[in-house]
């Protein structure tokens, strides 16, 4: 009768929200309630595995491992297992430049044609006015990740992607709105190069690694591969949970490459929180602690009080009277998010080894209202209701375009009218041959050799387009045709690399 008393418990706990709600003793979360919580929203987000950290006046509250580092695998994840944090490397790179700052090697106010005189924007006016500042805050008029799929685990160097910014025309004006630029993260790390002669990799190990003890963080996702303790990239496709490859990143690192863990991200958030100390020393300059926290451009501010801000490398808000400084990371197969409140001295660390999850949110507002003496919400299961509906609606749409391509329809034109060369001014070009299964149209990217995609008719001159990377995702790429011939095709990837379309013109 006991054991079985204890099923029931269990049970409730892992699925009565309210009877959890209602039982969680708000002052002993940490002690009674969070292995339930992290574990039951890992089955429930279908993630294999996570690690978290929480540090609080100087200590560790919490630092452990959940799950597993490989989906059916039995190995399982601790507090040094490697992740990748994706974004979260943006407030390295932050960082490291108000570091070179605080030592007069450059200002962040200096114009980035000082540093690197070919560098050049579509607007003349806005390539002389940019500054180091302006891409470490994201307003150079770029729509948030626009140009990210000629980049994202593209063969372009990083010299490259830098060239190709010159060719994305900017959404809107100058310094009018914010806009995500991971391109722009890259030109501010080559600028260490500029002006120290030292690698921006180089720069983060030597100058935050290394002082603070990180000694398993790796700066390039080259490096990840052949590391022994670390999680597998994992993502959803077709409702399926899959382990998919490594990305390799590098042509853009200062924007995403790093890989840590909870052991060492706890020095990192500890050092934040202490302005820069580690105990008595002074390891980095407070003033590179704290400029990057003041707000630079405004994220969104809905008139009601519920606005956001981003700094340079952080994301800043108010919340219950409190300023947050946090930031989110997502790249192939991970997501992550690490959160400082500085007045409260609370640091939050979270790394999962999917990349199709909101439990890095969840999580994090859940610990946050912990020490806000705020009621438990539940906020797994309230993301989770609204990621299912999202996931639901994408489905349907896209069984409909599945299901149209099954009826083997018939283009307007010939398949043959399709082949050829496309160019696109700011990827490059594009090849459309017949060379899939039974002859089915595919098309080839210069810049992802290892890449393709197969298209399937869906009436008219429009094609179901699926990538052999599911992390581009599906679409339909409609073509222009004018007097019976194909003229250029409309090319979309998925939003989780970029929203902006692209324009391939047929020259050939």
């Amino acid at each position: 009768m006991k054991n079985r008393a204890k099923l029931i418990l269990l049970y409730l706990l892992f699925f009565s929200p309210g009877l959890f709600a209602q039982n969680a003793n708000r002052d002993h979360f940490f002690k009674d309630s969070i292995d339930t919580y992290i574990s039951r929203a890992l089955t429930n987000w279908r993630i294999p595995g996570a690690a978290v950290c929480v540090v609080k006046d100087n200590k560790i509250v919490l630092m452990k491992g959940y799950g597993v580092k490989e989906l059916g695998l039995n190995n399982k994840i601790d507090q040094n297992t490697l992740f990748m944090i994706g974004s979260n490397t943006k407030a390295f790179t932050a960082t490291a430049l108000c570091i070179l700052e605080s030592e007069h090697k450059l200002s962040l106010d200096d114009k980035v044609t000082k540093y690197m005189p070919a560098f050049k924007l579509e607007s003349n006016a806005a390539t002389e006015l940019v500054t180091v500042r302006d891409l470490l805050c994201h307003r150079l008029g770029f729509g948030t990740f626009q140009g990210d799929f000629t980049y994202w685990t593209s063969n372009l160097t990083r010299e490259q992607v830098i060239e190709k910014m010159a060719h994305v025309k900017a959404l809107y004006s100058f310094r009018s709105k914010w806009g995500y630029t991971n391109a722009a993260f890259l030109t501010a790390g080559q600028i260490i190069t500029a002006a120290t002669d030292r690698s921006w990799e180089s720069t983060v190990k030597d100058r935050i690694f290394a002082p603070l003890g990180m000694g398993s963080t790796l700066a390039l996702s080259k490096d990840l591969p052949g590391a022994y303790n670390k999680a597998a990239p994992h993502t959803i496709v077709d409702g399926r949970l899959i382990a998919i490859p490594f990305c390799q990143i590098d042509n853009l690192a200062p924007a995403g490459s790093i890989s840590s863990n909870v052991n060492d991200m706890s020095k990192w958030v500890m050092a934040l929180l202490n302005n820069g100390k580690v105990g008595p020393r002074q390891f980095i300059p407070e003033s590179a602690v704290l400029e990057p926290r003041q707000a630079q451009d405004i994220v969104f501010d809905n008139g009601a009080g519920n606005s956001e801000f981003y700094g340079l490398g952080w994301f800043l808000k108010d919340y219950n009277g409190h300023r947050e400084v946090f930031h989110t990371g997502g790249v192939n197969g991970y997501v992550s998010s690490v959160t400082l409140v500085p007045d409260q001295n609370l640091g939050i660390v979270i790394l999962t080894n999917t990349d199709q999850n909101n439990v890095i949110e969840a999580l994090r507002d859940e610990i946050v209202d912990v020490y806000m003496k705020k009621p438990f919400r539940d906020y797994s299961d309230k993301y989770l209701t609204q990621y299912k509906t999202r996931a639901l609606k994408e489905q349907q749409a896209d069984k409909k375009l599945a299901d149209s391509a099954a009826l083997h329809l018939q283009p307007a034109l010939p398949v043959s009218a399709y082949t050829g060369k496309y160019t696109s001014d700011l990827y490059g070009n594009m090849t459309i041959d017949q060379g899939g299964e039974n002859g089915e149209l595919q098309i080839r990217f210069e810049h992802h050799p290892k890449m393709y995609a197969l298209m399937r008719p869906i009436g008219g001159n429009r094609f179901y387009v699926t990538f052999s990377d599911p992390e581009f995702g599906r679409a339909v790429f409609p073509f222009t045709v004018a007097n019976g011939k194909v003229i250029s095709a409309r090319v979309k990837v998925a939003d989780f690399i970029e929203y902006t379309p692209y324009e391939f013109k047929k020259v050939q």
